[in-house]
């Protein structure tokens, strides 16, 4: 009985962290960086903050540079100061503007 009930808690606590990894962000797309090292960037309208998106092939969003966008997105990695933001993976693009 005990078992069963530490095993609930455990599937429920991996459950919970695999729900706090997806985010919507909405906001600019801005290609950023110089020449060599450049990468798409949504700075996000609620937070002000920075995300650079991992996967911009997958839905062709270089092609909508300077639109406003809302997408759901997968949370990567963490910033690691000024010039690396935030690593985002976008799962589906919900509203362009």
């Amino acid at each position: 009985m005990i078992k069963k009930i530490i095993i609930g808690f455990i599937v429920m606590g991996f459950i919970g962290c695999a729900q706090n990894n997806m985010m919507e962000l909405e906001g600019r797309l801005a290609v950023k960086g110089s020449s060599v090292h450049t990468y798409l960037n949504i700075k996000d309208i609620k937070s002000n903050k920075n995300y650079k998106i991992q996967n911009q092939e997958s839905f062709d969003l270089m092609q909508k540079q300077n639109k406003t966008v809302k997408v759901k997105v997968r949370f990567i990695k963490d910033a690691i100061g000024p010039g690396f933001p935030a690593v985002v993976e976008v799962l589906e693009i919900l509203k362009v503007k």
